[in-house]
């Protein structure tokens, strides 16, 4: 049943974009990036936009890596169990 698509891989749907073999998808694609930009509606950053979201996405992300390293430090210190309750431990 699943022989009926080349990209179909690994149990996954038959159906969709994602199925497809991944050359197709890169054709499929190409084709929509060509008409946007005959069409005059593609979007071609300048290099000052493109500074702009790189420094964007590189403040969202070290941001994410505080949060996500004060959050696993703090839930640490708890997991121990030993001498983390006032010494009820010491008798």
């Amino acid at each position: 049943m699943a022989s009926n698509n080349q990209g179909n891989q690994g149990g996954k749907s038959n159906r969709g974009f994602a199925s497809m073999d991944p050359q197709r998808q890169r054709e499929i694609a190409s084709e929509g990036g060509r008409a946007a930009h005959e069409k005059g509606t593609a979007h071609e950053f300048t290099s000052e936009e493109a500074r702009e979201a790189g420094r964007k996405g590189g403040m969202a992300r070290s941001a994410n890596r505080r949060n996500a390293m004060s959050q696993g430090s703090g839930s640490s210190s708890h997991a121990g169990g030993s001498g983390s309750h006032g010494g009820s431990n010491s008798q």
